[in-house]
C-alpha cells in the first residue's frame, strides 16, 4: 500500500547525520508497518524493538546511557553486528520506556550515525508527564490516516490520483462519476490501513464495518489501561458526543451536548487526552482573518472532529444502502462526513494549520481559514452542488480577499477570485495555500 510518508522517510534518510525521527500518530494508522517497509526498500539490515511488554530491553535502557553499552546489547537482543552504514534501528512503542526515550537525546549528540526511527501512538503524554524528552534532539513525522489520494492508489487508481496532482481538471471532469464513487467508498471506508486494505481485497462492506468497529473498541480499552481513572468517563462521554456535535448546523463544540451542565474546565483533561493521542483534532475559531492566524486564536471557541471520516460513519450507524442514493451520503446529517474529509485531507498537508471563522453575531461563519503565506484563503465546505454561499459572500465583501475556495460536488471553475473546487481535489489546496501538496 502506498505512503507518501515513505517519501518524507527518503529525504530523511538522504540527511548528512539525521536526528533519530519520531512517528507520532494514533494507534493503528500503521506507524510499525511504515517503518519496516522503510526499512526493507532503504536498508540492508533492519533491527526491530518493540518495546511493549519487553522486559529484556526496559532492563538494557534503565541502565547508564553508554550508547556502546546499549549498541552492544542491541546486538546480543538482535543475534548480529549493526553497522551503522546499512541498518536501520526500529524503537516501536518507545513510550513504554521512558529511558528509552531518554536515549535518543545520547544517540544524537554522541552517536549521529546511527539511523533510529521511532514511533509511539501518544500515549506517552498522558502516561509519563515526568518524562526527560529530549527535545530538540529528535525530527518529528506526523503520521495520519490515508488522504483520499493514498486510498485511489490502493484501489488501483493511480492514473486518476496523478490527474489531480498535474491539476488536470478538464481531463478529471470527464470521468467525475468514477471519482465520485471513489469519494462514497472513501466516506465509507475511511483511511483506516486494515480497513482499507480489506476492503481493496475483498469489496465487502459489512467486513469493513466490522474492523472499523473493533478498532473503535480497542480506543475505549486505551481509555481504561492508559488514562486516569477519575478522567475515563469524561473522555468516553466527550468521545461519543462527537458524532452529535459535528450534526448541529454550528458545528461549535459545545459542552452542555456531551452533559447538561457540563462546563469546560471538567473536561479539559479528557479533551487533552484524546488530543494528545491523536484520536481527535480541534479547529479553533480565529476572531479575525489575518497573519499570523495563530494570533487571533479564540481559545474558547472550537470544533472537534474525529482522526477519521470511516469511523465516524460507523459511530453514527450510517447504512451503507445511503451509498447508493445518487449523492445523498455527501449531505448525510447535515454535511458532518464532508467537514469531516475535508479536514482530515487538510490534516494531510504539511504545513497547514486550518482555523475557521465566524463574525461576532455568528451569522456567518467560513467553515475553514488557511494561511496562504501572503494572504488568508477562506475555504467554504459545501456537501451538494447548490453554490449558493451566503457567509462565502458576506466574507469576501467584508475582507476582500485575493483567493477564496469553495469545495463541493460541482464540476472545476476558476472565477474571478473564486476557485470551484470539486471535493475529489481538495488535497490539491496545498498548493494553491503554498503548501506541498
Amino acid at each position: 500500500m502506498y505512503r507518501a510518508a515513505i517519501e518524507a522517510l527518503e529525504r530523511w534518510k538522504a540527511k548528512k547525520e539525521p536526528k533519530p525521527l519520531l512517528i507520532r500518530g494514533a494507534r493503528q494508522v500503521g506507524k510499525t508497518w511504515l517503518m519496516k517497509e522503510f526499512g526493507r526498500r532503504a536498508f540492508k539490515n533492519t533491527i526491530y524493538v518493540g518495546f511493549e511488554n519487553n522486559r529484556q530491553m526496559k532492563e538494557l535502557f534503565e541502565g547508564d546511557m553508554r550508547i556502546d553499552r546499549i549498541i552492544t546489547g542491541l546486538e546480543l537482543y538482535a543475534g548480529r553486528k549493526i553497522d551503522p552504514e546499512d541498518t536501520l534501528l526500529i524503537f516501536d512503542e518507545i513510550q513504554e520506556v521512558p529511558s528509552a526515550l531518554t536515549s535518543l537525546k545520547y544517540f544524537n549528540e554522541n552517536a549521529p550515525q546511527y539511523r533510529i526511527v521511532c514511533a509511539g501512538s501518544l500515549l506517552g503524554a498522558a502516561l509519563h508527564p515526568g518524562t526527560s524528552f529530549p527535545v530538540g534532539k529528535v525530527e518529528f513525522l506526523e503520521l495520519y490516516p490515508l488522504s483520499f489520494s493514498e486510498f485511489m492508489k490502493a484501489m488501483g487508481k493511480e492514473r486518476f490520483a496523478e490527474l489531480l496532482q498535474k491539476s488536470d481538471f478538464d481531463l478529471a471532469t470527464t470521468f467525475r462519476q468514477e471519482y465520485i464513487d471513489l469519494l462514497k467508498h472513501y466516506y465509507y471506508v475511511g483511511g483506516m490501513p486494515e480497513a482499507a486494505a480489506r476492503f481493496v481485497e475483498n469489496r465487502d462492506f459489512n467486513e469493513v464495518r466490522g474492523i472499523q468497529q473493533r478498532i473503535l473498541a480497542a480506543y475505549e480499552q486505551d481509555f481504561s489501561k492508559h488514562a486516569p481513572n477519575e478522567t475515563v468517563p469524561r473522555i468516553r462521554m466527550l468521545w461519543n458526543s462527537i458524532p452529535a456535535q459535528l450534526a448541529k448546523e454550528n458545528k461549535k463544540f459545545i459542552y452542555g451536548v456531551v452533559k447538561e451542565g457540563a462546563r469546560a474546565k471538567d473536561y479539559e483533561m479528557a479533551m487533552l487526552w484524546l488530543a494528545d493521542c491523536g484520536l481527535v483534532h480541534k479547529v479553533h475559531r480565529a476572531t479575525s482573518p489575518r497573519l499570523p492566524l495563530k494570533a487571533y486564536e479564540d481559545g474558547k471557541a472550537f470544533k472537534l472532529y474525529l482522526l477519521d471520516v470511516g469511523l465516524l460513519s460507523c459511530m453514527a450507524s450510517l447504512d451503507r444502502r445511503v451509498l447508493l442514493e445518487g449523492n445523498a451520503l455527501f449531505t448525510e446529517f447535515k454535511g458532518a462526513l464532508t467537514e469531516q474529509y475535508v479536514l482530515q485531507q487538510l490534516k494531510t498537508l504539511e504545513g497547514i494549520e486550518p482555523f475557521y471563522w465566524t463574525n461576532d453575531r455568528g451569522g456567518a461563519e467560513i467553515d475553514f481559514l488557511l494561511d496562504g503565506g501572503d494572504e488568508v484563503i477562506p475555504l467554504e465546505v459545501k456537501a451538494e452542488t447548490n453554490l449558493k454561499a451566503k457567509s462565502l459572500k458576506t466574507f469576501c465583501e467584508k475582507f476582500r480577499p485575493k483567493t477564496a475556495i469553495r469545495a463541493s460536488m460541482a464540476d472545476y471553475r476558476n472565477e474571478e477570485r473564486l476557485l470551484n473546487l470539486p471535493l475529489y481535489a481538495v488535497e490539491t489546496i496545498g498548493r494553491r495555500a503554498g503548501k506541498e501538496g
